[in-house]
C-alpha cells in the first residue's frame, strides 16, 4: 500500500497479530499467519454478501435474546434515521442528466440491480433532484432542515420492552420506502422468529391510510400511531372532522344535522363511485345549504358542501380511537427506545457517515451496527450467572 495512513482493516489484522487474545478467538495459534488484509474486502464482496453472512449473525443474536426473555412482542416500534452517505454533493449531477456508464463501479452496479427493489428505486418514480456519481443510490435529501446531503435511511423495527432490535432494513431516504421498510421488517419477523406485535408504534410519517389499513386488516396489529391527514382547514370553515360519519346509513351528517350521501360524478368510473384518489365523495342537498345559517362556514364559494372519504377511512377512524387511550400515551414514551438507539448508533458508535458504499453497503453496515448494539444490550440485561462458590453451597 502507498504511503499514508493504514486503512481500518490493515490495522485489524496488525492487532490480530500481536494480540493473544485475537489469536485465540480466530484459531490461529502462536504460529498461525495472519491473513492479508486483501483477504477481508474480497470475503466482504463476495462470501459475505452472497451467503448473507452478517443477517444470519444478526438475527442469531436476536434468537439469543429471545432465549434470554428480553423480547415480550406485546408492542414493537418503528422509524428510521438518514445517515450521511460517502459521496461528495460537489461532484454530484443533476439526475436528469446522469447515465450509468459501462465501466461502472460496484457500487453503480448495485443501484442498477435494486432500480425495481420497493426499497430503493420503486420506492418513488421521482428523478432525484442531484445523482452522487459515486454512488448513485445514495438519496439527495434536505430532510433536517439544513444544508441537503447524500444520505441513506437505517430502519429499525424493535421491541419496546426491553429495546432490542428485531429487525434492520436499508432504504433510501424518502418516506415511501421507509413505510415500505416497515412492512417487510414485520413480515420477515413474522416468518423468521414467529413474532407479531399486538400494536405497533410510530409517527405520522406512518399514519397514511394504506398503510393503517394495511396494519388493522391484513395484520392485525392495532396502530398507535398518529393519523397522517391533511383534511384540516385553516380558512374558517368546517373540516371534514366536523362532520359525523353514521356507519349505519353510510353517510355524513353535516353540523346542522343535515345528511349527506354519496353521489357519483359522470367522469368517475362506472358504478363505482370512486374516484382517482381513491375516494368516495359525499354531498349534501342544494336546497339544505341555501337555508342553512351556517353555510358562511361550511360552504361560502360553493353552492352545497362535499366530503370525501377514503376508502380506509375506517382503519383511520380505529386509529383514532386508540389514540385516546391510555394505552397510547403509555406506547407513545415507550417509542422514544428507537430514538435513544439512534442517538447511540450516531454518538457512541459515530456512524455520522457510511464507509462503504451501494446499497450492499449500507446494508451491511446497519446489519453489523444493529448487532452490536443488540449485543450490549443483552450483556446488560441477561441475567447474571451465581458466583462459583454460590453453586457449590
Amino acid at each position: 500500500m502507498a504511503s499514508g495512513k493504514p486503512g481500518a482493516v490493515q490495522r485489524l489484522c496488525e492487532e490480530v497479530h500481536l494480540n493473544l487474545a485475537y489469536r485465540w478467538f480466530c484459531h490461529l495459534g502462536l504460529d498461525g499467519k495472519v491473513p492479508d488484509h486483501s483477504t477481508f474486502s474480497k470475503n466482504r464482496h463476495g462470501r459475505f454478501r452472497q451467503s448473507d453472512i452478517l443477517r444470519l449473525m444478526f438475527e442469531t443474536v436476536v434468537e439469543r435474546c429471545l432465549a434470554q426473555g428480553l423480547v415480550g412482542a406485546e408492542g414493537f416500534a418503528v422509524d428510521a434515521s438518514l445517515i450521511a452517505a460517502d459521496a461528495n454533493k460537489q461532484r454530484s449531477v443533476p439526475g436528469s442528466e446522469w447515465e450509468a456508464k459501462e465501466d461502472a463501479g460496484r457500487s453503480v452496479q448495485e443501484y442498477l440491480a435494486v432500480l425495481d427493489d420497493a426499497a430503493f428505486g420503486a420506492a418513488s418514480p421521482v428523478t432525484p433532484k442531484f445523482i452522487s456519481p459515486s454512488d448513485p443510490a445514495a438519496q439527495w435529501t434536505g430532510a433536517h432542515k439544513g444544508h441537503a446531503f447524500f444520505a441513506y435511511a437505517t430502519n429499525y423495527l424493535i421491541d419496546t420492552d426491553h429495546g432490542v432490535i428485531v429487525d434492520v432494513e436499508a432504504t433510501r431516504a424518502i418516506r415511501q420506502a421507509e413505510v415500505g421498510a416497515s412492512r417487510t421488517m414485520l413480515d420477515r419477523t413474522e416468518n423468521r422468529f414467529g413474532l407479531r406485535p399486538d400494536y405497533l408504534a410510530a409517527d405520522s410519517a406512518y399514519g397514511s391510510a394504506d398503510n393503517l389499513a394495511w396494519l388493522v386488516k391484513e395484520k392485525e396489529i392495532a396502530p398507535h400511531i398518529p393519523v397522517f391527514d391533511k383534511s384540516k382547514r385553516t380558512d374558517g370553515t368546517f373540516s371534514r372532522s366536523d362532520f359525523t360519519w353514521d356507519a349505519e346509513k353510510e353517510q355524513y351528517l353535516c353540523p346542522a344535522g343535515k345528511e349527506l350521501k354519496q353521489f357519483h360524478r359522470t367522469y368517475d368510473p362506472p358504478r363505482s363511485g370512486i374516484t382517482a384518489e381513491g375516494t368516495r365523495l359525499y354531498r349534501a342537498s342544494k336546497k339544505d345549504c341555501n337555508q342553512c345559517e351556517l353555510k358562511p362556514r361550511c360552504c361560502p364559494n360553493m353552492p352545497m358542501r362535499k366530503v370525501p372519504r377514503d376508502l380506509n377511512e375506517d382503519a383511520r377512524d380505529v386509529a383514532r380511537a386508540i389514540a385516546k387511550t391510555p394505552e397510547y400515551e403509555q406506547s407513545r414514551h415507550r417509542r422514544k427506545k428507537v430514538e435513544m438507539l439512534f442517538a447511540h448508533l450516531k454518538r457512541i458508535l459515530r456512524m455520522a457517515r457510511l464507509r462503504l458504499r451501494g446499497p450492499c453497503g449500507a446494508r451491511d453496515e446497519f446489519l453489523l451496527a444493529a448487532t452490536a448494539q443488540n449485543l450490549r444490550r443483552l450483556a446488560k440485561l441477561r441475567p447474571q450467572m451465581p458466583p462459583c462458590g454460590a453453586i457449590a453451597a
